[in-house]
């Protein structure tokens, strides 16, 4: 607000001593505030309310959210001010003015809620639940790898929710926890939403006690509370929530069950109804509680940093030695003193005591915990349904069956992507080619024609109809992760992935690569080790996404009909063994340092819901339509431009002189009807040819064919490869657009592209004149080259966001040489025999 300027205060934030504070001193909702001025070097600043006049600093002044009040002194003179009820208080109205009036009501009706549990406790199932924005659910700690924001309306309230990584600590010990600690201490939210685990209360009651340290306003959901009522057991939790001083709902999240009760619990908690809210303090014993008095005391010299974290908080971090707590108490002008008097008592402590400082800060939490649960919770001690759901790990992570269980697993989902996808994919092919017909005979010879029939339809309808496949597959990802399975599948995995430099953990990102690089990339920050996680991102690109799909489809359907699940098979299993063989000799080279140990919470197997299901598979089919609309059909039509142009080349002309002349020769009996129908025919298909090769596309694909021709691979092979690096469906479409595949019937149950793939031969002066140029060995061989070589666009952009530009050049060099190589050892090995 600039000087003289007059505005109404709408929303105060901050935290504990600093919200009463401002409150005490009449910064309250409805107050209208006068600007004064600046002191002199520009900070604090005066200000007139309540017929007093209060200084406040820039960073406490940040906390107070107003809406300003214009043109103030044209109203000065004949303003007829009237009082209005403004959710228990009284805001002053100016006539005319319902823009303002409707302004601050917007305003002060927005409640940002930071949503805040440890891994696997319904955090997710909550935020979409709520918001309906449909993120991604599943069975296992790190699904939420970034801060998530939904926005939507309840009861005249927008609540922003911001859903934060799942952590099960803020001390900083994973990317989670600082980024969690981050956005609590320096974004403005008005309350936490604490998501806890009814199943698991004193592990995740932990979280808990350090957010009750940040002294912000907070609701609990008690969630899985369905589970919790079937183990038998009993919880008084309207009495913990007393104890704790905030509210407390039970919930089932994936059922939506109770969320309607938490949200009116975060309208009460942000009007600030009576006898909801308290603050109370952990106790932490006699010595530790004199520690973090004196460190306190010394820390409130600071007004800033205390703005944005409670000095009790940055007291017990400062004791505890956090690392980026001590980093910013550095920054302070006693900031040395501080840390000094954390030292000496940390020293005191753990020499008194015998133990680590973290240790005795965890024991007093645990202790607290405990006490009070000790007097609201009461276990159903004959219960034996709590250890229901672990008895599928007798079968699924055995000694001897788990790895052939997880190998079957694929197998079968394998097998249904193929033989269940048949059906649908052979309908949308058959819709393809009537529709292209159709428009065919709808447009005029021409330009447009051709764009629409071999560019468009061509090219896109090349692709999507491998929908069906492309959703079966993340049917079964998403009961994989549902279920509680994919954390089971790293915890085999870990001795095999240790021997090869990897965590055990990176498996999960593993298989979620098997639908796209880019979550899975980002999954990879539950990995704390920068090490684990830079290898691990550097070889998802090896998993066989989603993308690659539609390529291994028909490759595999036109040249191995009879193995189809087999042979895709082996392509997933070779690409996590080019993964874990590069993460070994990465690990031995650029990356020495030591793997973190393995630590890994293994859920309950939980039944997937069908919401959830159906949820995961529309988004993915979104996404895949998406993709069709934007980046397919546009490479589609620059594709079908760079191969339709330039047009009547000196040797297009030659042959059409030649198809003339056949057109002009009269018949006799040398020279029949059919035999005059062949040459044109024959002619025909020079011509194209010609064309073809004399085309923008083909002068680059002819460029280029030295370099492919090793692995068996044609121009147009080399030209589709070049444009699947922006994203590997294209490939699909390229090869339709390049054989224009959209004016081609499906025979058999066959494709338009394949038909013509299986046409294709080499030309007259090439070692393999005449033969046809895709052969099973060929197909593998090409299959070989989109698995290993370079990512998506969106794949490198997130290599760059997480490990920087180096590591995407590297990516870039080293997948295409990997991919060359072993395509070409695919051939030239294959071919002698």
């Amino acid at each position: 607000m600039s000087t003289g300027s007059q505005c109404v205060i709408v929303k105060i934030g901050g935290h504990g001593g600093l919200r009463h504070r401002l409150m005490e001193m009449g910064f309250v909702r409805g107050e209208t505030v006068l600007v004064i001025k600046d002191a002199p070097l520009s900070d604090p600043i005066e200000y007139q309310i309540l017929q007093s006049r209060v200084s406040l600093r820039r960073s406490e002044a940040q906390k107070i959210d107003v809406v300003e009040l214009a043109d103030t002194n044209a109203h000065a003179g004949n303003q007829d001010v009237m009082r209005s009820e403004f959710f228990g208080t009284f805001v002053e109205e100016y006539d005319n003015n319902e823009l303002l009036s409707k302004k601050i009501q917007e305003t002060s009706h927005t409640i940002t809620v930071a949503l805040v549990g440890n891994p696997n406790c319904g955090k997710t199932s909550f935020f979409n639940h709520a918001t309906g924005l449909h993120e991604k659910v599943g069975n296992y700690g790190g699904v939420t790898v970034d801060v998530k924001t939904g926005v939507f309306y309840h009861k005249g309230y927008t609540i922003r929710l911001v859903d934060l990584p799942g952590t099960y600590s803020i001390n900083e010990y994973s990317p989670e926890e600082l980024c969690v600690r981050e956005y609590l201490g320096k974004n403005e939210h008005d309350m936490i939403l604490n998501i806890v685990d009814s199943s698991n209360l004193e592990r995740n009651l932990y979280l808990t006690t350090q957010l009750i340290d940040m002294n912000t306003p907070m609701v609990m959901a008690l969630n899985m509370y369905d589970e919790f009522q079937a183990h038998g057991d009993k919880f008084d939790y309207k009495t913990l929530s007393t104890m704790l001083g905030f509210p407390i709902v039970p919930t089932a999240a994936s059922k939506g069950t109770g969320i309607p009760q938490v949200l009116q619990a975060i309208i009460d908690v942000f009007e600030n109804k009576k006898d909801i809210t308290h603050h109370i303090h952990i106790n932490y014993g006699n010595d530790i509680e004199n520690a973090i008095a004196t460190i306190k005391t010394e820390i409130e010299k600071n007004k800033d940093i205390i703005n944005l974290y409670p000095s009790r908080y940055l007291a017990i971090s400062a004791l505890e030695n956090v690392g980026h707590t001590v980093d910013e108490l550095k920054t302070l002008p006693n900031g040395e003193a501080i840390i000094s008097e954390a030292k000496h008592f940390r020293d005191s402590l753990e020499k008194h005591h015998g133990e680590a400082i973290d240790t005795l800060v965890s024991n007093a939490r645990y202790g607290f915990i405990r006490g009070a649960l000790k007097q609201t919770f009461q276990p159903n001690k004959g219960n034996t349904k709590r250890w229901r759901a672990y008895r599928a790990d007798d079968i699924l992570t055995n000694r001897w069956l788990g790895f052939p269980v997880l190998l079957v697993f694929m197998w079968i989902m394998f097998e249904t992507t193929f033989i269940l996808g048949a059906y649908p994919q052979d309908w949308l092919d058959m819709l393809i080619s009537w529709f292209g017909g159709l428009v065919k005979g709808w447009l005029p010879e021409g330009m447009l024609n051709d764009l629409v029939v071999d560019g468009i339809i061509g090219g896109v309808g090349a692709v999507i109809s491998f929908l069906p496949n492309i959703l079966i597959l993340f049917l079964f990802i998403s009961i994989m992760e549902d279920t509680g399975y994919m954390a089971r599948a790293a915890f085999m995995m870990d001795k095999l992935f240790h021997r090869f430099g990897l965590h055990g953990r990176s498996f999960i990102p593993y298989i979620m690569g098997f639908g796209c690089a880019v979550p899975a990339i980002m999954a990879t920050r539950t990995l704390e080790n920068r090490k684990d996680r830079l290898v691990t991102v550097l070889t998802i690109p090896f998993m066989s996404c989603s993308a690659r799909l539609p390529v291994y489809l028909i490759l595999i359907a036109a040249f191995f009909p009879k193995h189809q699940a087999l042979v895709m098979m082996s392509l997933y299993l070779f690409g996590v063994l080019v993964a874990v063989l590069s993460a070994k000799v990465l690990s031995k080279t650029v990356f020495r340092s030591v793997s973190e140990e393995f630590v890994m919470e293994l859920p309950p197997y939980r039944v997937p819901t069908l919401r959830n299901v159906l949820i995961h598979m529309w988004d993915k089919s979104v996404q895949y339509l998406k993709k069709m609309g934007t980046i397919i059909l546009a490479a589609s039509i620059v594709i079908w431009a760079l191969e339709y142009f330039p047009r009547n080349t000196q040797a297009e002309q030659l042959v059409a002189q030649q198809i003339e002349q056949t057109e002009n020769r009269p018949v006799d009996d040398l020279f029949t009807i059919e035999a005059k129908t062949a040459a044109i025919d024959s002619l025909s298909q020079v011509q194209e040819a010609v064309h073809s090769e004399q085309s923008f596309v083909g002068r680059f694909g002819h460029l280029i064919e030295p370099v492919v021709r090793p692995c068996g691979f044609d121009w147009h092979i080399g030209v589709a490869l070049c444009t699947g690096i922006a994203a590997k469906e294209i490939i699909v479409s390229t090869l339709g657009v390049l054989y224009q595949a959209g004016d081609v019937e499906s025979e058999d149950g066959e494709s338009a592209l394949q038909i013509k793939m299986k046409e294709q031969r080499w030309p007259e002066g090439s070692i393999y004149a005449g033969q046809p140029i895709y052969t099973p060995l060929v197909a593998y061989g090409l299959m070989i080259f989109v698995l290993l070589s370079a990512p998506c666009i969106s794949a490198l952009a997130a290599i760059k966001r997480e490990a920087g530009w180096g590591w995407v050049l590297f990516t870039l060099v080293y997948t295409l040489l990997l991919a060359w190589l072993f395509s070409m050892l695919t051939f030239q090995i294959g071919s002698l025999f």
